[in-house]
């Protein structure tokens, strides 16, 4: 349960970890520098990420959804240059292709998590973001394994 105050209004919500995250997260920190871009507002985001750290300081950076551009759709897309103006060495893991549409290069895909417990997505991501922090750009890479 996280608190999120709104306009005054305290709510309650029930938030939930994918399975392996606390792993990924401790595991992918030592090789990149973590930034946390939401489409979220930053009342909800900040107590989930808080609790996502654990107080490890872990997570660099956060951006929230005035640093997103909101699409004609209605969706909101993330332009990676607010984190890093080199966009070699910078990639987005997110579940809406929508989100890295200004920096299609830059994207990594992963489905949406739906409570099942048996999920092992980030872990099977780890061996790829291993070996992507050895590339001098990681367009070339994503490009090629046809992330676009």
């Amino acid at each position: 349960m996280v608190e999120v105050v709104l306009g005054g209004r305290s709510t309650l919500y029930h938030v939930y970890k994918r399975p392996f995250v606390d792993y990924f997260l401790r595991k992918v920190s030592g090789w990149y520098t973590l930034v946390i871009f939401t489409a979220s507002m930053q009342e909800y985001a900040d107590p989930v990420i808080d609790w996502l750290d654990g107080g490890r300081g872990i997570l660099a950076r956060r951006l929230f959804r005035e640093s997103c551009t909101q699409l004609p759709s209605g969706s909101y897309s993330k332009d990676l240059s607010v984190v890093e103006p080199d966009l070699a060495r910078v990639c987005l893991l997110d579940n809406s292709p929508a989100s890295y549409s200004i920096n299609q290069t830059n994207g990594i895909p992963i489905e949406g998590w739906t409570h099942d417990q048996s999920d092992e997505a980030l872990l099977d991501l780890l061996p790829f973001l291993d070996s992507l922090r050895f590339t001098s750009d990681v367009r070339r890479v994503l490009g090629i394994r046809g992330f676009q």
